[in-house]
């Protein structure tokens, strides 16, 4: 399963992308392997020194009855020491921040997550984007 955030490219630009493993509960991953995941309106955040997902919403799993989990928990994303050193650093520059940009399940079986350190765009860098988008379609629909 893969889920992608699509409003990521559109509202950021992305300056650096890291994968990360994630902390999950049983029900969770049943949940993420349904792909009943959603990551457009999450970010990523830091506690002391460890990086968690917050406001990711993954619905509950229905065949679990009491042992379910909470949706929209944080998560604790899995990094090496250094990698988070260097997310630390640079997103303390003015106008940065992690996103998660999509979310899938590896050979393995475990859960990864795709995040990226990234910079808002403002309103014309978005308004260049759909111009640059269209421009492209028109041509590709030209060529045939």
């Amino acid at each position: 399963m893969f889920i992608k955030n699509k409003k990521a490219a559109f509202e950021y630009f992305l300056l650096e992308t890291f994968v990360s493993g994630i902390v999950l509960v049983g029900s969770e991953i049943k949940s993420i392997r349904e792909g009943k995941v959603t990551i457009t309106d999450s970010f990523c955040s830091f506690t002391g020194d460890e990086l968690f997902l917050v406001n990711s919403y993954i619905n509950e799993y229905k065949f679990s009855n009491q042992f379910n989990h909470e949706p929209k928990r944080p998560r604790k994303l899995l990094l090496k020491k250094r990698e988070l050193k260097k997310i630390k650093i640079k997103i303390e520059e003015k106008g940065l921040t992690i996103i998660p940009v999509n979310m899938f399940i590896s050979k393995e079986g475990f859960c990864k997550v795709t995040i990226s350190i990234a910079k808002g765009k403002k309103l014309y860098d978005k308004k260049n984007a759909i111009r640059e988008k269209d421009f492209k379609r028109d041509l590709d629909r030209n060529e045939y």
